[in-house]
């Protein structure tokens, strides 16, 4: 498997669509902007077939320093973003598992 970049999206919807390279950058930056701003304000943003994003807040908690052992530290609660994949994205990926068994063995 290999990393997708934001570049690499731009070059790829770019020759997909005959759009420039710097228009399709714009649309995918000012979406992204557009997530990020919503989310930072509370909002949900839902993308349908894709997924959902989420902010959920976590509460304090106790845990170890691994350096440390012996001594707790306390994690303060904090606001978190969780994804949710949409059903076509669960369907798509999940074919993926056969393959993968495959190229482990």
């Amino acid at each position: 498997m290999q990393t997708i970049t934001k570049r690499d999206l731009v070059v790829k919807i770019s020759n997909e669509t005959g759009m420039t390279q710097q228009q399709v950058f714009d649309v995918i930056q000012k979406t992204l902007d557009t997530v990020i701003t919503s989310l930072a304000t509370g909002d949900e943003v839902v993308l349908r077939n894709f997924g959902s994003f989420q902010v959920r807040k976590t509460k304090q908690k106790i845990g170890r320093n691994p350096n440390r052992p012996g001594t707790d530290v306390v994690i303060p609660p904090r606001a978190v973003v969780k994804f949710k994949p949409g059903k076509e994205m669960k369907e798509k990926v999940a074919k993926l598992l056969p393959e993968l068994r495959e190229g482990d063995a």
